[in-house]
């Protein structure tokens, strides 16, 4: 169990989650008044990534389980979406709750073969569902196969929400992220997350003392696929477009990346960690076409020069989740 934080440093944790919903919250607004309308989308995919970073800080930052197939969850969740379009069911009421479902169910039967292993193992196994599904994505011809499959209606809410429109879009995609983090915080400091980050300390430890920890890890992995699947949902609507692109390796990657710049067990961390990642990504590819080769001294020097990511940098923010 983790000390009390003082009440100084209770605050100063709670500041910086504040002021990054907050910013992102002014964003749009301020990007109208300056006639920049494209960041309200390019803010929205950011926060969409955020989402999905979060649900594999879940599992890797807080419970150290280092998966690098989480973006086959992001896919599930995407097809889900697509895949109902194209027989045109539309209403958000269905196509949400059966992404995230199958998105967990995904997780669920990959989380119990894979958590049966760890270390190295464990990666591989991740990756190599992943690549299944991957594979199995661009097997789908009849839903567009390698090329992709492109989505004419987003999801409907009975007249309650337009999502067509990208303020109300934007303020749904916020929403979410908000709810996400807030539900990941309480799961962390639960005693559930506590058990969790117990696993990535000495799993031994928790068993000898009577913690069942494979159920324990193989809820926290289901409960995160499914928060991917969501983010998918959400993806699958800004782009209106699917593709198996969406659950490649490299994408798994990127999202371990996020985690490592932001900081790592640190859900605000999460989120800061998409945030740098996607805009330096837009900024540098719009330099060059080789941005990554920009990217990734940028990555190491975070990694050497501020241990435990950039949410470590500024105050309050070596306070966890817990």
């Amino acid at each position: 169990m983790s000390r009390a934080l003082p009440k100084g440093s209770r605050l100063r944790a709670e500041l910086l989650p504040l002021l990054l919903f907050a910013a992102l919250a002014a964003a749009p607004f301020i990007a109208e008044a300056l006639g920049e309308g494209f960041y309200v989308k390019q803010l929205a995919r950011v926060m969409i990534f955020a989402i999905a970073a979060l649900a594999l800080d879940l599992v890797l930052g807080i419970g150290g389980m280092v998966s690098f197939g989480h973006a086959a969850f992001i896919g599930v969740g995407a097809y889900t979406v697509g895949i109902m379009a194209e027989h045109g069911i539309v209403s958000g009421f269905a196509q949400w709750p059966l992404a995230i479902a199958f998105s967990g169910l995904a997780a669920l039967m990959i989380g119990a073969l894979s958590l049966r292993t760890s270390g190295v193992y464990f990666i591989m196994i991740t990756l190599a569902f992943a690549q299944m599904l991957y594979y199995t994505a661009t097997s789908l011809s009849r839903y567009g196969g390698d090329d992709g499959l492109t989505i004419w209606d987003r999801s409907a809410f009975a007249g309650l929400l337009d999502l067509s429109d990208s303020h109300v879009f934007y303020g749904v995609v916020w929403l979410v992220l908000l709810a996400a983090y807030l539900f990941l915080r309480r799961v962390a400091r639960s005693r559930f997350g506590r058990v969790i980050a117990g696993c990535r300390e000495n799993e031994r430890r928790m068993q000898a003392i009577g913690y069942d920890t494979y159920r324990y890890k193989l809820a926290a992995f289901t409960l995160s696929g499914a928060l991917a699947g969501l983010a998918g949902v959400l993806l699958a609507n800004h782009t209106e477009f699917v593709s198996p692109a969406y659950m490649a390796w490299t994408r798994s990657g990127e999202l371990i990346v996020m985690l490592v710049i932001g900081g790592l067990g640190s859900l605000h961390g999460a989120i800061l960690g998409a945030i740098v990642f996607l805009m330096l990504e837009e900024l540098l590819a719009g330099l060059t076409e080789h941005w990554m080769l920009v990217m990734g001294p940028l990555v190491i020097l975070i990694v050497r020069y501020a241990r435990g990511g950039l949410v470590r940098l500024l105050p309050g923010g070596r306070a966890g989740p817990s």
